[in-house]
């Protein structure tokens, strides 16, 4: 059984019933299964992980192995209508290339990641240590991530890539965090579109 994760109730929002979603780095697939019963979704996944692949295959969730870091090859242009990447953007060496491949074969992209300016990550720096928390749950050592951003830094990522943000939602334990976000917030989430 997965933990519940509020970031699928805001991506639930963002998605119409019946459209072509592709879950980028999918996991277990349970993002998918949650989509396909409550908005009836046609889903896709792309992973790489064997043991998550068999995951996502056993749970009835079309699946495809693929190393995300050489682009979305054999998908062809906008033919989904939400392209997610949820927490998992921050484990990607090619940020701009996934994001920019998200765009390309779909007509909106949701990306979720932690925040690492959030006020308990730099407490952690400035005490002499990587922040570990919910948001950030590997040591530095062990750690699938390899870029570590704040939300002023994605967002000042999308202005230079032409990148519309239709919304973006932050969020601390849950709750929704309204004022100075890249602070307060641990994990942030967008909706985001092409320019024109």
């Amino acid at each position: 059984m997965t933990a519940y994760r509020y970031d699928y109730d805001v991506i639930t929002q963002w998605i119409e019933p019946g459209e072509k979603v592709l879950d980028l780095g999918c996991g277990d697939g349970s993002l998918l299964k949650h989509l396909m019963d409550v908005r009836q979704v046609r889903g896709y996944g792309v992973e790489n992980d064997p043991d998550k692949l068999v995951s996502c295959i056993r749970s009835g969730i079309n699946v495809i192995q693929m190393d995300m870091e050489k682009g979305l090859t054999g998908i062809e242009n906008g033919f989904f209508d939400h392209v997610i990447m949820s927490l998992s953007l921050q484990a990607m060496q090619n940020t701009q290339g996934i994001l920019s491949e998200m765009l390309r074969v779909g007509r909106e992209a949701v990306v979720s990641f932690p925040n690492f300016g959030y006020w308990r990550h730099r407490q952690s720096i400035l005490n002499g240590r990587m922040p570990v928390s919910e948001s950030l749950p590997h040591q530095w050592y062990n750690t699938p991530n390899v870029r570590f951003f704040t939300i002023a830094d994605f967002d000042a990522l999308c202005e230079m890539n032409g990148i519309a943000v239709h919304e973006r939602l932050a969020f601390d334990d849950g709750k929704l965090v309204l004022d100075e976000p890249n602070f307060l917030a641990s994990v942030a989430v967008y909706r985001l579109g092409r320019i024109g």
